[in-house]
Parts: C-alpha cells; sequence; structure tokens
C-alpha cells in the first residue's frame, strides 16, 4: 500500500447511495458480477469516490461518464458533486433505463442517462461540451482517449480508472498524443477500501481542440484502433 492514497468518504453520502445497491441487487437483468449490497459498497461506491481526490472533477461544471453501465462512477459522483452536471453515456437500453431509476429514487436532480454511443454523441449536443470525462473498466487506454477526445473542451481531462497500469498504453497514448489531441498528465496510485489492491487512476488531459476526423464511426476505436 506504500505510495497509494486512501480516501476518506463522508458516511452520510454513502448511506444516501445505499439504495442504489439495493436496486442493484434486486435488477432482474444482470448489470455486474458483483450485486451483494456490501462487497458492491467497496467494489463500486468507494472505487467510483476514490476519483474525488482527482481535483479537475471538484472543479467542472459538466461531466460525461462513458460506457457507464450500472451508473459507476458516474451516479456517486454526481450525488458527490450537486454542482456539477453529469451525463451518463450508454447505448444499452437495460442500463439507461437502470441509471434512470436510480437518479430518481436518489432524487439527483445534476444527472441523466444518455442513450447513445458516446461517438454519435460527440457528433451533437456533446461535441467539445465537457470538462471532465470519466470511464470505469471501458476500454484500453488509447480507445478511451479517442472516445473523450471530441467530448472534452480543450485543457478538459479524462479520467480513467484502473487495476494495473497499462505500461504498453502509456507507450501508445505518448505515440498518439497529437493525432488525438491527448496526453497523460499523472497516474494516481489509489486503494479505495481496506485490503484493496492498489488501483490506478489516469488523468489526462485535452492539449487541443479537436483534431480532424474525430470522432470516428462508432465502434471504430475498438475496431481499427489508431495504435495498430
Amino acid at each position: 500500500m506504500s505510495g497509494a492514497a486512501t480516501p476518506a468518504f463522508d458516511p452520510d453520502l454513502l448511506g444516501r447511495l445505499d439504495p442504489m445497491l439495493g436496486l442493484l441487487a434486486a435488477a432482474p437483468a444482470s448489470l455486474s458480477s458483483v450485486t451483494e449490497p456490501n462487497r458492491a459498497r467497496e467494489v463500486h461506491l468507494l472505487d467510483s469516490l476514490s476519483g474525488l481526490i482527482v481535483e479537475e472533477l471538484g472543479r467542472a461544471s459538466r461531466v460525461a461518464d462513458i460506457g457507464s453501465g450500472a451508473g459507476f462512477p458516474g451516479i456517486p459522483l454526481a450525488a458527490a458533486l450537486p454542482r456539477a452536471q453529469f451525463d451518463l453515456i450508454d447505448s444499452v437500453t437495460r442500463k439507461t433505463e437502470f441509471i434512470t431509476a436510480v437518479i430518481a429514487t436518489l432524487g439527483l436532480t445534476n444527472a441523466r442517462a444518455v442513450k447513445a454511443r458516446s461517438e454519435e454523441w460527440a457528433s451533437g449536443e456533446g461535441r467539445e461540451a465537457y470538462d471532465v470525462v470519466t470511464a470505469r473498466a471501458v476500454a484500453p487506454l488509447s480507445v478511451l482517449a479517442e472516445l473523450a477526445s471530441p467530448l472534452l473542451d480543450s485543457g478538459g481531462s479524462l479520467i480513467a480508472w484502473k487495476g494495473a497500469r497499462e505500461i504498453e498504453e502509456e507507450t501508445t497514448l505518448e505515440r498518439l498524443g497529437e493525432r488525438l489531441a491527448m496526453s497523460i498528465d499523472r497516474v494516481i496510485e489509489v486503494a479505495p477500501f481496506p485490503q484493496s489492491r492498489i488501483r490506478h487512476l489516469y488523468v489526462m488531459r485535452k492539449t487541443a481542440t479537436t483534431p480532424a476526423g474525430l470522432p470516428r464511426r462508432p465502434g471504430m476505436a475498438r475496431k481499427r484502433p489508431f495504435s495498430g
């Protein structure tokens, strides 16, 4: 654990988020491999909230969570940061329906589900509209950087939740930095809960306006990554 940050969590905030864990456990469709509430509190809630140590999140006014799935990290962060507007983007109907139900149950007024591919959203209303993009367990770093770039305003940040460091992907991003207008600013070690393995938060910065040709057609970032 040496060197890893161990965030402090507000017990009242965790209490307000507890109904989300009940909805996750009761969901008829499998939204996560971890649904037992006590375990999900650590694996999902505390891991999501560990992102609050990234100061860019605290300053953001608009945040997009891509590949939001069951609403992590977007919903816990929205509950913690009521002055920021969160758009939780996922293309799967059952996931956006679950996100909408959780938002209603928690009474959040600063979050909404967006049913779309992130590339589609970045071609319209979402283009260069966000200060921060978040992504947790979605894709390799270079793919995330490509998806986030057209959503971010210049100078905005992508925060990516990862387990182990992706050293090869770090090298790839250095090579693709100009093509994506994205660069790694820093990597933060975190231990979100007792006995947690060390995890990593990648903070990437958008260095220029969106390069020509981004976003590509939906799915191309994964199928034909610029990394080759």
